[in-house]
């Protein structure tokens, strides 16, 4: 029996930060993937981890993953990128959020960086109000920048599921990376692939067992 539904933030209740990356790339001539290469290069260790777990400042980043864009060839500021995260709310989303609390427990486990407005690092106060709004729908926030753990960190899954006071197996959990599903699924949550909107609200009204639209 569900108990609990653990949502992503970005590219879940937003529009995909991915998204914006790569229109960067195309305006710029940049090869495609080319920021996602950066970040995928030393996962645990790189610019945007250390970002993520607020062992660098915003400053630091922005050199740090200057240095990692130029030795793959190509001049990408650290700035640019964080310009690029908040995306756009999704109202179905959003619906569905709302449904689920409705029912049953719901939380947020997020990596995000310590530049921005609020969680959601939006750039202008509209938008950080927006992002306020959702936020406030949820019984429990995670933010790696404030707890200095990132997912897929396992230990951040079950830091959510002892806040929400819920069995892992009783949790569904939405993600749109995969990397992120995986300590989710061992720790024997019901996981969904957050790939469009649409896909993922099906999964998850089979996965709770009542509407969600």
């Amino acid at each position: 029996m569900i108990e609990a539904v653990i949502w992503d933030f970005g590219g879940v209740l937003t529009s995909s930060p991915f998204e914006a990356f790569a229109r960067y790339e195309r305006e710029r001539g940049l090869p495609g993937n080319f920021i996602r290469g950066i970040n995928a290069t030393n996962p645990d260790t790189n610019a945007w981890a250390l970002f993520e777990r607020s062992e660098v400042t915003l400053e630091q980043f922005d050199e740090l993953f200057a240095q990692e864009a130029l030795a793959k060839g190509h001049e990408v500021r650290g700035r640019d990128v964080v310009e690029l995260l908040a995306g756009d709310i999704r109202p179905a989303v959003v619906n569905a959020l709302k449904a689920c609390k409705a029912r049953v427990k719901v939380g947020c486990i997020t990596n995000n960086v310590p530049a921005g407005k609020g969680a959601g690092m939006a750039r202008s106060e509209e938008k950080a109000a927006q992002v306020a709004a959702v936020m406030s729908l949820f019984d429990h926030v995670i933010e790696s920048s404030k707890l200095g753990i990132r997912k897929p960190n396992p230990r951040i899954y079950e830091l959510a599921c002892e806040t929400l006071s819920v069995s892992p197996a009783n949790c569904v959990y939405l993600d749109d990376l995969g990397i992120n599903l995986k300590p989710a699924k061992m720790l024997g949550m019901t996981t969904i692939k957050v790939v469009e909107p649409e896909q993922a609200l099906a999964e998850l009204e089979a996965a709770v067992g009542f509407p969600v639209g």
